[in-house]
């Protein structure tokens, strides 16, 4: 939680004033038994009618006074908290966004979300809670004791022992459940991760008749978290009953004490309704604090969660004053890749050069790497061997937003985001005008259809780009890639939703480009790669042919076989 503290700061007022007006409430509800002792003994006792009045208003006028004062600290906390909760939010956002692939994977998507939203959740009604109660319920507790000693020492000695047996209870609940409420979080990760990938897969789910398997799969994972908070919550509902058993206790010796002292002479009936009534407080505030635990203890486990996403380090830092080169010249030096985890390179001994404006071609089979090889050049995964190079520079040198920013991507997943056609595109470039946007589109071979839109480049595009198909949205992540004008250009596999006639059309337009781009094409198509200034042809990681498509076929099996079985024999290209 300490790591948490210094999104306070801003704060540090409103977490002052908050927990001071609630010691002011507090303070005037220890009053509360002492006037009340006063009615009995003075008013009552006496006949006094007149005097009972003034008291009762004295205690309207403390409960009106404790009502502003608790009013008061409830706006300064819930101020507090609030804003601490949107300083750490985006805070833990600004970390995410900063992690590299490798990290994100290891981490993964779900519990990320969970602890953007229900950790940080947690820790904000944690922090309310505390500012508003932390301190008061332990000052009337202690006050109520103090208080109770100034009528009478003896029979205060109950509050003696009863105050330790209560703290025991409280704090050993406490201990137990905090590591429990951690697994409640972990397990919750767990659903929701089914749940995110239940609902993006819903068309796979159904298309193979696996609902029946995939609720029985939930199921599992829900009940197991169940019954997890159904244990944990078991051990924590007995912090109240046996809180109220004891102080209960502690008031049935008071009353027995209070009457012997009472029959003595040694103390008046309105001291013995005082310490009945300083019990009942200790009671109350016991409980809340039985309660503030529960939930301080949920906001910490939270805490510690959350924090350990901050305390991630970027696995590829990037350098605050790095090198920039010129060009879009591509070099790649004996590079290899090995993904955290995996026991084999996914890459290994890749080697070759691409010359500012040509086009290479990346073919190979499923798994051989090919996305693999096109993410190290913006960096997206750290080489482990060797060294790519982006005009003359080594990619570790460059700083990542000046490296990304002369390269165009188009990932194999099209990727559309709520909103318009025009806002989708300007993702390429901000303040790119309609021209701009027009002119990309035609590159991308989107602008027939975009015009045919009612609203054209206002059309609104839903989440995940459903309301259009699956054409149309690589054409799409096409020009917003072109509406840059990327000294690089990285097509991953992103026009295999394309006929070919259109794919064709597609690769013309790029290369007529007046800007001329170095373009990588990813396919798994040998009619998209063939007239592409080198191909390389990667096999399970390796590269087994480096060349033009004529000196492949005569030289490279593999890309041989892929060509033949597309065109020779009746393939998709016959």
């Amino acid at each position: 939680m300490k790591r948490l503290l210094i999104y306070l700061k801003e704060y540090r007022k409103e977490c002052v004033l908050g927990p001071l007006f609630k010691l002011l409430e507090a303070s005037f509800e220890l009053l509360v038994p002492l006037v009340m002792a006063s009615v009995i003994d003075v008013g009552i006792a006496q006949g006094d009618r007149d005097y009972v009045i003034r008291m009762c208003l004295v205690l309207v006028a403390l409960g009106a006074v404790g009502l502003c004062c608790s009013l008061t600290a409830q706006f300064f906390a819930a101020k507090a908290s609030v804003g601490f909760a949107a300083k750490l939010r985006a805070a833990l956002f600004g970390r995410i966004q900063s992690l590299g692939y490798a990290d994100m994977d290891r981490v993964g998507t779900s519990t990320m979300i969970t602890r953007m939203t229900s950790d940080v959740n947690q820790v904000q009604n944690g922090m309310n809670l505390t500012l508003r109660l932390l301190l008061r319920s332990p000052f009337v507790v202690f006050g109520a004791m103090a208080m109770a000693f100034t009528i009478d020492w003896k029979a205060a000695l109950v509050f003696v022992a009863v105050i330790p047996l209560l703290s025991v209870v409280v704090f050993g609940v406490m201990l137990w459940t905090m590591p429990r409420y951690k697994q409640v979080q972990g397990r919750l990760d767990q659903v929701l991760g089914a749940t995110r990938e239940n609902l993006t897969g819903v068309r796979v789910v159904r298309a193979f008749g696996r609902e029946a398997g995939e609720i029985e799969s939930f199921e599992m994972q829900n009940n197991a978290l169940t019954h997890l908070q159904v244990f944990v919550g078991k051990v924590s509902a007995l912090m109240n009953p046996v809180t109220y058993m004891i102080v209960n206790l502690g008031a049935v010796v008071l009353i027995w004490a209070g009457a012997l002292r009472v029959d003595a002479g040694i103390i008046t009936q309105g001291a013995v309704v005082a310490l009945l009534n300083y019990m009942s407080q200790i009671l109350v505030e016991l409980v809340k604090l039985a309660n503030l635990i529960i939930n301080i203890t949920k906001a910490l486990a939270c805490a510690n969660r959350v924090a350990d996403v901050l305390d991630l380090e970027p696995s590829m830092p990037s350098p605050a004053a790095g090198e920039t080169g010129s060009g879009g010249a591509v070099e790649f030096d004996n590079v290899s890749l090995t993904y955290p985890g995996a026991g084999a390179p996914s890459l290994a001994g890749i080697s070759f050069r691409a010359k500012a404006g040509e086009t290479i071609g990346i073919i190979g089979g499923t798994g051989s790497g090919k996305s693999s090889l096109v993410n190290l050049i913006p960096r997206f995964y750290e080489a482990t061997g060797g060294r790519v190079l982006v005009g003359g520079v080594d990619v570790r040198n460059w700083p990542l937003e000046a490296l990304r920013s002369k390269i165009g991507v188009v990932p194999q997943k099209a990727v559309l985001f709520k909103g318009s056609i025009r806002e989708n595109i300007s993702w390429g470039k901000e303040n790119a005008g309609g021209q701009e946007l027009w002119q990309a589109l035609e590159a991308a071979q989107a602008k027939d259809f975009v015009e045919e839109k009612p609203q054209g480049l206002d059309e609104p595009v839903e989440q995940g780009g459903r309301n259009f198909s699956g054409g149309q949205r690589q054409r799409l992540t096409i020009a917003r890639a072109l509406v840059r004008r990327p000294e690089i250009l990285i097509l991953d596999d992103s026009a295999s939703a394309l006929d070919f006639a259109t794919d064709a059309r597609l690769r013309e337009a790029i290369r007529k480009l007046d800007y001329r781009p170095t373009v990588f094409i990813v396919s798994q198509r040998a009619s998209s790669i063939q007239h592409a200034d080198q191909i390389v042809v990667l096999d399970d990681g390796q590269p087994v042919g480096v060349g033009t498509h004529k000196e492949l076929l005569e030289s490279c099996q593999v890309y041989r076989e892929i060509y033949e079985s597309q065109f020779e024999k009746g393939g998709e290209g016959a």
